[in-house]
């Protein structure tokens, strides 16, 4: 369907077992949203950015937060030969040690479904990792610089003449 025909808005109407429609509304009570509409939304926006389901192919941006035993610099190394290996999908990360020699470390990454998959893959064979959580949006980053390009062009700047 043409993306530009359809409504802002739209009404439909579904049909649920009734102990799922009182799980939606506990839902809806504990996160203070204000109608089962914007829940079911938010549902249906995570699915289709799940990088295993929702549609096939495109882009995906998002995290990746990682738990792993700090206990060596060899534990970091080894993520950071992972991470240099997805150069084109890792876009930034921050790290913090937490308590009992752990570190947690958040990575923006941005790519296709199958090679944020294939990162995520690689960062759970590093032995210390003990979590690993990949959260996805269709919603992309703004492009990126690439390396060489030329900065775009910037239109002349009118200047007024001097009376």
């Amino acid at each position: 369907m043409d993306q530009d025909l359809l409504p802002q808005l739209a009404r439909i109407g579904i049909s649920l077992p009734g102990k799922l429609l009182a799980q939606l509304d506990e839902m809806v009570l504990r996160r203070g949203l204000p109608s089962r509409s914007q829940m079911i939304a938010e549902l249906i926006r995570h699915e289709l950015a799940d990088p295993d389901g929702g549609e096939a192919g495109g882009v995906l941006a998002g995290t990746i937060t990682l738990i792993y035993r700090a206990e060596s610099g060899r534990v970091r190394h080894a993520l950071a030969r992972v991470q240099s290996e997805f150069l084109p999908e890792v876009i930034s990360s921050q790290h913090v040690f937490l308590e009992e020699d752990k570190s947690l470390e958040v990575l923006l990454v941005q790519g296709s479904a199958e090679r944020l998959r294939g990162l995520c893959d690689r960062l759970r064979r590093v032995r210390a990792v003990q979590q690993l959580k990949l959260v996805t949006t269709r919603s992309l980053l703004p492009p990126l610089h690439a390396h060489g390009a030329s900065e775009p062009e910037q239109p002349p700047v009118r200047r007024r003449a001097s009376a």
